[in-house]
């Protein structure tokens, strides 16, 4: 009927719409870290690990490199719960569904943000576990959300690594709040305004998303949501028995099509390991640089605080291009949908061997961009932060999408949960790295940056992995083929 499809599409349409702007505003935004941190310095948390040191001449200089090691552990630890904690929450959304994901991250999210937000510079270690709930929160919002892609077939990959730099991207919100606060406006006030904002949040997940699962391929009559009205060709049932059995018969069909593989074959399988690796090793020279950025800045600017708030204020407002770029890599992994495959060649093969561009592009810009953080000439970070933000932006897109094509849509959730949270165990090197620059290289980082720039090379075994299966894939079709 054309005013039920209108209606669908509509539904459709507000659903991408809003998740979008949900994970664009909300979702990402400990990794604006940077821009919280200038505000959290001048309200004197962690000041007590500031002490007064003899400097040249014998003046007295204050030191607060103390200050910035529980800052940058504050935030390795943020890091490392908002990707160790998508291993459970993948478990929660494969198992209990989008409603009760979506539960669990509002109350998260919501408690992390009252917590800033009556946190003081007397109780600065209350930031620890807001800034690791906020970002635990915030995953399970990107988690949900990337489903809506299967509402979108030929474009799936487009709106998943759109919906990953919107994450990205709203890193941003700390420098809104960053501006705010030099306005006049309190901490405890923005973040109170977050914390409010959960009723949107709500209201979204019960009208606007499934209680269950989005199945992939996507059925015709295939409905979410709740509705007031009532159809007799297509029936959104508010009863919960009845629309979890309607939405569980597709997903069951989904399943019995796409499971080719045992989620313990998926976890032994070489793009598995390799993935992993080219994730962990790009995540941790990404972590490291946020972390270190207000120091690195310090020590750049010799401690010039307009200067800094200056280039600080530049990284941020870099973050907010991450959802312009990531449809790029999307494009890039969709360039072949629609267009007539080799005889013989599988829907998912077309998907890897689409893939092999995306994941060597991503490993040429962390090369790139871990070459300019590690030359020491302030201009240059302008550069930096470009290739910062378009790294990352195809980064975490193309793990997603990878993840998403490569194996089977019943293990989604449980391995990219499983591969964030292996990749947080790895990441808890940029806090030994912080240590070795503060201590035995006495503020130096030259020498991690290049031993992490040489790492970086590792990440391009994977694309040419992905290259040589296909290639593989493609000479026993043209045996086949010839006999």
């Amino acid at each position: 009927m054309p005013g039920l499809g209108k209606s669908l599409s509509l539904q459709r349409g507000l659903t991408f719409a809003t998740g979008l702007v949900e994970c664009l505003c909300f979702a990402g935004a400990v990794f604006g870290w940077a821009s919280l941190v200038f505000i959290l310095k001048t309200e004197g948390y962690f000041s007590s690990r500031c002490v007064n040191t003899t400097g040249v001449n014998a003046t007295q200089v204050l030191d607060c490199s103390g200050q910035d090691e529980q800052f940058s552990l504050v935030f390795t630890i943020a890091s490392f719960m908002n990707n160790f904690l998508t291993l459970p929450s993948g478990f929660l959304f494969d198992w209990f569904g989008t409603t009760v994901a979506r539960l669990a991250g509002i109350f998260l999210y919501t408690m992390g943000t009252l917590m800033v937000a009556f946190s003081t510079a007397a109780s600065s270690n209350l930031l620890f576990p807001a800034l690791s709930v906020l970002s635990a929160g915030g995953i399970l919002f990107l988690i949900t959300n990337m489903q809506v892609g299967n509402l979108f077939g030929s474009r799936r990959s487009t709106i998943i690594t759109l919906y990953n730099g919107a994450f990205d991207s709203s890193s941003a919100l700390f420098l809104v709040i960053k501006l705010l606060h030099e306005s006049g406006v309190s901490l405890r006030s923005s973040f109170l305004f977050l914390s409010a904002c959960s009723v949107i949040h709500l209201l979204r997940t019960f009208f606007l998303m499934p209680r269950h699962h989005i199945p992939y391929p996507l059925p015709d009559d295939f409905t979410y949501g709740m509705t007031c009205g009532k159809s007799k060709t297509l029936s959104l049932e508010t009863n919960g028995d009845a629309l979890k059995a309607t939405e569980e018969m597709h997903l069951n069909k989904n399943v019995t099509a796409q499971q080719e593989k045992s989620f313990r074959e998926c976890l032994m399988s070489r793009f598995f390991v390799l993935q992993l690796l080219w994730l962990s090793i790009m995540q941790l020279r990404h972590y490291l640089f946020i972390g270190t950025l207000n120091p690195m800045l310090q020590r750049l600017t010799a401690g010039e605080p307009s200067l800094v708030s200056q280039y600080i204020n530049a990284f941020a407002i870099t973050q907010l291009c991450g959802v312009l770029c990531a449809p790029w890599n999307g494009l890039i992994m969709d360039r072949h949908k629609g267009k007539p495959r080799a005889a013989g060649e599988s829907e998912q093969e077309a998907d890897l061997r689409a893939s092999v561009l995306s994941l060597f592009l991503t490993a040429l810009q962390g090369l790139l961009f871990s070459i300019c953080a590690s030359i020491p000439y302030l201009p240059l970070q302008y550069l930096t932060f470009v290739l910062q933000v378009l790294n990352r932006s195809f980064l975490y897109g193309g793990n997603a999408a990878f993840i998403s094509v490569a194996f089977p849509s019943c293990h989604f959730g449980k391995l990219y949960g499983l591969v964030m949270a292996l990749s947080a165990v790895f990441s808890i090197l940029q806090y030994l790295c912080f240590a070795l620059v503060n201590g035995p290289l006495e503020g130096n980082p030259l020498y991690v940056n290049i031993a992490l720039t040489l790492l970086s090379l590792v990440t391009f075994i994977h694309p040419l992995s992905v290259f040589l299966h296909c290639r593989s894939l493609a000479s026993q079709r043209a045996i086949s083929a010839s006999t």
